[in-house]
């Protein structure tokens, strides 16, 4: 990829970036109770990773 990007394509990596992240820790309590450990991954709605699937932008 090109050092210098145009900025609406800047701006549609920095979204899919934003969709990757981890939900915040205090949903997991929130959806399971006090006792239940789980990842907070499991509740981020888009799951994507550099190496597996690729953006078409």
């Amino acid at each position: 990829m090109s050092r210098v990007k145009k900025l609406n394509k800047k701006i549609r990596l920095a979204k899919k970036n934003r969709q990757t992240k981890w939900a915040p820790f205090w949903t997991v309590p929130k959806i399971y109770g006090r006792g239940r450990r789980v990842h907070p991954g499991r509740h981020t709605a888009v799951k994507r990773s550099w190496r597996r699937t690729k953006i078409k932008a």
